[in-house]
């Protein structure tokens, strides 16, 4: 066995099939093990399966099909049924909301009728994942921070594509379905409204963003950095701390000034993550209801310098032609 292992240097262990505890509260049976791969041992264990799927994963896979289908038909349709321009397009194709004028109403199929379906499918394909993930959780006896996590984000999809569109009164305030329409989208968004950039919300939902990525970082390196003394088994080395403990935590009290645990580290990136989408959402569902400047806000409030006014005023050629 090798010495030392690094992101160049990775060493699979490989055993007999992984099949987990058995499960005493369903008649849906998983799946048995499917064997090992090479390949995916590289970015994860290499065991494929077994796969507990139930009811509500199943229910999930079905309304998702149907969904990225009205999805996927639409945009081959909007050029013409061509197969190679849709390849050649697809980043730029969409399935758009309603026009503003059907407000909340169900309008015609090739109106936004199909938007409509399928927002329906894609939500109900989610929840019930959701809920899959939190019984799956209960099942096992574990901890239910994984569902809780994924509801954050759930959050603001939900945001964008329900409550908010609600609480404007229309279904044209709703994201496109599509890869650059729903970045024009945003950019539009934020125009619109007077920059989103002095939305303390979004300020807050950046702070977390790029904080995750840190956290997440600085934890897998130091955890890959002691993973030849045994820093991989993170969680025995929480009760019986060993050399991989003691010197990840002398390192970061040396660079830092103080450590996490290895407990403590996966909260802190647990709350940073979950408050991305959260405060998000938050910010995205004040605008328009709340707030309808948030350039004019920032002033207000005195978190934004107001622009000096560098130019003369230039008079209205049209109040001129009235009078």
């Amino acid at each position: 066995m090798a010495e030392y292992f690094n992101l160049f240097t990775q060493t699979q262990v490989r055993g007999p099939a992984e099949h987990g505890p058995p499960l005493t509260d369903t008649f849906y049976e998983r799946s048995k093990a499917g064997g090992f791969n090479h390949l995916l041992g590289r970015i994860g264990n290499a065991q494929i399966g077994p796969i507990y799927l139930g009811w509500y994963g199943l229910a999930s896979l079905i309304c998702g099909f149907v969904a990225i289908e009205i999805i996927g038909l639409n945009m081959w349709a909007s050029v013409g049924w061509d197969p190679v321009q849709f390849v050649r397009q697809l980043p730029w194709l969409a399935l758009e909301p309603p026009p503003p004028s059907y407000g909340l109403s169900l309008p015609p199929l090739n109106q936004g009728g199909w938007w409509l379906l399928a927002g329906f499918f894609l939500t109900a394909s989610i929840i019930l994942w959701w809920i899959r993930t939190y019984r799956r959780a209960i099942a096992l006896g574990m901890g239910t921070h994984v569902a809780w996590a994924f509801a954050s984000a759930i959050w603001l999809y939900l945001v964008l594509g329900l409550i908010r569109p609600v609480l404007m009164g229309s279904w044209g305030e709703a994201v496109p379905f599509g890869i650059f329409p729903h970045l024009d989208w945003t950019a539009a968004f934020s125009i619109r409204y007077g920059n989103l950039f002095y939305n303390p919300f979004h300020a807050l939902s950046i702070v977390f963003l790029y904080g995750s990525t840190l956290l997440f970082a600085m934890h897998g390196a130091t955890i890959l950095a002691v993973t030849r003394m045994g820093g991989d088994r993170e969680l025995d080395q929480i009760v019986d701390r060993g050399t991989a403990a003691e010197r990840a935590g002398l390192f970061w009290r040396w660079t830092m000034g103080f450590n996490a645990t290895m407990e403590s580290i996966h909260r802190w990136a647990w709350w940073f993550a979950v408050l991305t989408t959260l405060t998000g959402g938050i910010g995205i569902l004040l605008t328009g209801t709340v707030v309808d400047n948030w350039y004019l806000w920032a002033v207000k409030h005195d978190f934004a310098p107001e622009y000096p006014a560098v130019y003369p005023i230039v008079p209205d050629p049209a109040a001129g032609a009235a009078q």
